[in-house]
């Protein structure tokens, strides 16, 4: 199977190297909005660079993986359905609900497979404590704790296209939530600052963030997120139930050195950034999409799963310029209205499917 990937920034180039080792893959053609740049990852790589987009698909690909700017994405992944390429496509689809939406009715009304890259389902910790939950391991669950907490912070040219913080970094903990406890987020409070570089605020941003998530069945949810965790990259997910819990992340290259005199754990350097975190996730996550294009299996995180996600993330904007909650079913009703979210004890609502 010949692969094409199209943008070649950091995470592309990881992309890239990945797919080469994976079984099936015979081939690899790059591109990039910068051709210098593509130019120079396939020479470090040996493989092909194509001089454009419409280059890189009369080259004949079977499947595309994007890794542009987050900008670029909507657009690209329509192009690639143009083309009727299997497609895979790093998170989120598009900056914003609408394009999000244009793109699951599309993907969903047609054939060609589309699978976004949300990494952390395939993480072996996480996949551990969701197994744990829904076998009823840990009785009913009442509380989960998230947090993702970058070393250092981006350069200030990423922010303009970023999203923000809660869509680019928050909107993996909503994700993971939903696919680990098969439930709904009903309502969301959120809080942000600034502390560090003017950048973020200059962009609309911020670089530190919290959010309190009330879900279908009431239960609470914390996620936070920063810029500047000096300690190292921190990613962890703790699912706390009547009879059990279960902590994702804490391994011993979980950057929390302990102000306990007698407790350590950490034997190795803690984790510098995402890509070391989840090296091995990434590396079944582009597995699953070869066999998703080949047509063995269907796609593991579809557009309408990545729009659930984002209209959470797209909660916390209102909410943290507002002071007061607001409610998801507003945000797909097309509206924003904050401090209308369920009072405590409103009966749950039945399971949702489990994606």
């Amino acid at each position: 199977m010949k692969i094409g990937l199209i943008g070649t920034g950091r995470i592309g180039a990881f992309h890239a190297a990945t797919l080469l080792g994976v079984p099936g893959v015979t081939g690899l053609v790059v591109a990039d909005a910068d051709p210098a740049r593509a130019a120079a990852l396939a020479g470090t790589l040996g493989v092909r660079a194509a001089g454009s987009i419409e280059a890189l698909y009369a080259e004949g690909i079977d499947a595309v993986v994007i890794t542009a700017a987050t900008s670029a994405h909507a657009a690209l992944i329509h192009q690639a359905l143009d083309a009727r390429v299997p497609v895979f496509c790093e998170k989120p689809v598009a900056l914003d609900v609408p394009g999000t939406i244009a793109v699951a009715e599309r993907a969903e009304a047609g054939t060609v497979p589309v699978q976004i890259g949300f990494q952390r389902r395939f993480d072996a910790g996480y996949r551990a404590a969701r197994a744990a939950l829904r076998s009823g391991e840990l009785g009913w669950l009442h509380t989960l704790r998230a947090c993702t907490s970058d070393q250092v912070p981006p350069p200030a040219a990423f922010i303009p296209t970023s999203g923000g913080l809660f869509r680019d970094c928050g909107i993996h903990d909503f994700d993971i939530m939903r696919w680990l406890t098969g439930r709904e987020v009903v309502s969301v409070y959120a809080q942000g600052a600034n502390r560090g570089a003017a950048f973020f605020a200059e962009g609309g941003d911020v670089d530190t963030c919290a959010a309190l998530l009330r879900f279908d069945d009431d239960t609470l949810a914390t996620v936070t997120a920063t810029r500047y965790n000096g300690a190292g990259h921190d990613v962890r997910l703790e699912v706390c139930g009547s009879a059990g819990t279960r902590v994702v992340g804490l391994d011993d290259r979980a950057p929390l050195p302990s102000a306990e005199p007698a407790l350590s754990w950490q034997r190795a350097a803690p984790y510098a950034t995402f890509m070391e975190r989840f090296h091995d996730a990434y590396v079944t996550e582009l597995t699953a999409f070869v066999e998703v294009a080949a047509g063995r299996a269907p796609s593991p995180c579809t557009p309408a799963e990545a729009l659930e996600a984002l209209y959470i993330a797209e909660g916390c904007a209102p909410s943290r310029r507002t002071g007061l909650p607001v409610t998801v079913a507003d945000l797909r009703n097309g509206t924003t209205t904050p401090g209308t979210g369920p009072a405590p004890g409103t009966p749950a609502a039945p399971p949702a499917t489990a994606p």
